[in-house]
């Protein structure tokens, strides 16, 4: 069937091609610019008396928008307004964001996009991304076929099996608003253009009890599915990825322990794969520890670092960190023996069941048989008391973890403690900035994994740090598409975090030890130059980016309404497939080609 529209950019100039007319127009979120449209533009698309008389400018419109925004009494409703902003018009939703990141993107992203998850059934509206169900294995060829793109026509899938949201667990077939705020980050922070992603659900059932009785929920209704079935269908899933759009990146997001690692390992060379939950989080978090040892004039190899909450994020951290300990002049096994990592039975230790990704970091048996103990467990209270860390890291879930005695204990033996409470939502943080400066007299370097305000403590002001994967997987995947990797290497984590680590100063007391959220957009061109010159220093990068700084900035698109040409029907091009005009027209395929030609259809 014909384009319906097409979107190119050449020279530095987007223009949209329209070959729809009336309602239709207005029905496609990417070509819904409402009164914006001009009175010729009106008569030509035939919009004539379907929108009122006034024409408005995008900067109107953002006032309007705003003011919209600002008027609802929650949180949730405010996310709900967004949500339905992006159904509406998708280039004013995003240019409202990206002018508002500290505001909304703790709306449209974490702490606010846990609730909607949890309430995704009763609240559903418009469906966005591909829903594949475990039940329906043979389907996802239909469905990535329906969807409308074709295999030049996709940078970037996020996707979930929903198991490990957030703070919030298992929430089933929900979790497709977590690979739908994830996609909102990228084109946001880093300009991936939003027809050229996909948020997708792997639906492999729920073992949430509240959903399966719950008569509106929409997902498959039954307990979760493990073992060699669940391993069949993402193997398929893969395979269907590959076939239909062989250059995409798979970004992994809230898979539980039990799978996270192990997928990650079985794709990440055989598809271009990468899991924010265990490589985004570390790089951010990683971050945010360089940052800190500078601000004290130290390295990251001379300190001992304590992870309460050593799972799939723990592990991760410990990881990245051991790899940059390494690179510092630690062989690894010295560098693995900086880390004491906590689970739900305690200290990781060699006498202690575990997981396989968690045996490296196990303490030998007989050298915390010479430790004072108070649990037997070797609990949090016991490693600090008997390690005394310079780094305290929380990815345990467990909100007020680091007590007034922990921190207090910790502080006595390490002039600047750097303390991490990085569980979310805010519920879930092992301690709060404003506890732990007081606790330590101010001292502490902190960052967080949910947005605090500034703390005034003893007439200084303390902007905290938030260590959101945000500063970092949206550059990633830029740096990642820009040069069309191969794979997402170690050497690209490790770069996106060094480059995040090198753009703030935390030398003076009080300053935040990684970027403000609100240098987003910068924050995310940087990391993605350095993580294109990374693929290629690893070899994995099959297209040519010979001018980094400006080819990254050409990629990256702008929430600003395009020049509009009318069309009685849209030409074929050469250079990919048509594409079939199924809705949601939002999510119609548009590529960058080499000239950095874009180009949509719908």
């Amino acid at each position: 069937m014909p384009r319906q529209y097409q979107f190119r950019t050449v020279d530095g100039v987007e223009t949209v091609q329209i070959a729809v007319r009336g309602r239709q127009v207005l029905a496609r979120p990417m070509l819904n610019f409402g009164p914006a449209y001009n009175l010729e533009q009106r008569k030509a698309l035939g919009l004539v008396g379907l929108l009122p008389p006034a024409v408005n400018t995008l900067n109107e419109q953002l006032k309007r928008a705003y003011l919209q925004f600002s008027s609802q009494p929650d949180a949730l409703s405010k996310y709900v307004f967004l949500n339905q902003l992006q159904d509406l018009n998708e280039i004013l939703f995003y240019r409202l964001v990206s002018e508002n990141l500290d505001e909304m993107l703790p709306i449209i992203y974490t702490p606010t996009v846990g609730q909607a998850i949890q309430e995704f059934s009763s609240t559903f509206d418009r469906p966005r991304g591909i829903y594949l169900s475990i039940d329906d294995p043979d389907g996802i060829d239909d469905a990535m076929g329906s969807h409308g793109q074709g295999a030049e026509d996709v940078d970037l899938l996020v996707v979930t099996d929903s198991e490990g949201i957030l703070g919030i667990g298992d929430q089933g077939v929900g979790g497709i608003r977590i690979a739908v705020g994830k996609l909102a980050v990228y084109t946001t922070a880093a300009g991936i253009h939003p027809l050229r992603a996909i948020p997708v659900v792997l639906d492999v059932g729920t073992d949430n009890l509240g959903l399966l009785n719950d008569p509106a929920y929409l997902g498959v209704r039954h307990a979760r599915v493990r073992g060699q079935r669940y391993d069949d269908f993402v193997a398929r899933f893969v395979a269907k990825v590959k076939a239909h759009f062989p250059h995409a990146m798979l970004h992994w997001e809230d898979f539980g322990a039990d799978n996270a690692h192990r997928i990650l390992e079985t794709y990440r060379e055989e598809h271009c794969s990468f899991n924010d939950d265990i490589q985004g989080t570390a790089a951010v978090v990683a971050a945010a520890a360089l940052g800190a040892v500078r601000a004290k004039g130290e390295r990251l190899s001379d300190q001992r670092v304590v992870v309460y909450g050593a799972g799939t994020a723990g592990i991760g951290i410990a990881d990245l960190m051991r790899d940059i300990m390494v690179s510092e002049g630690l062989s690894q096994e010295e560098a693995e023996r900086r880390f004491w990592g906590l689970g739900s039975r305690g200290l990781l230790r060699t006498d202690s069941p575990m997981r396989p990704f968690q045996e490296r970091y196990a303490r030998p048996a007989e050298e915390v048989a010479q430790w004072t103990t108070t649990s037997g467990r070797y609990d949090l209270a016991d490693v600090v008391h008997n390690i005394k860390p310079t780094i305290l890291i929380g990815s345990s879930a467990q909100a007020g973890a680091f007590t007034e005695e922990i921190v207090r204990e910790m502080a006595a033996h390490c002039e600047r403690p750097i303390i991490m409470p990085l569980s979310n939502p805010t519920p879930k943080a092992e301690a709060v900035p404003q506890d732990l400066l007081e606790w330590t007299d101010g001292n502490a370097l902190i960052a967080t994994g949910s947005p605090f305000d500034a703390v005034l403590h003893k007439g200084t002001r303390y902007d905290i740090a938030q260590a959101n994967n945000a500063l970092v997987f949206p550059g990633i995947g830029l740096g990642t598409v820009a040069v069309r990797a191969t794979q997402v290497t170690d050497g690209m984590i490790t770069a996106a975090s060094q480059a995040v680590a090198e753009m703030t100063s935390a030398r003076r007391k009080g300053s935040p030890i990684l970027p403000s959220m609100q240098k987003l957009r910068a924050v995310s061109a940087v990391v993605a130059v350095r993580v294109a010159q990374a693929a290629v220093a690893d070899g994995v990068a099959t297209r040519p980016l010979d001018n980094p700084i400006q080819g990254i900035h050409d990629l990256m698109w702008q929430p600003v309404y395009p020049r509009v040409e009318v069309v009685d029907s849209i030409a074929e091009t050469s250079t990919r497939p048509t594409e079939p005009v199924e809705e949601p027209a939002a999510n119609t395929a548009q590529e960058l080609s080499p000239e950095q030609e874009q180009e949509s259809g719908d």
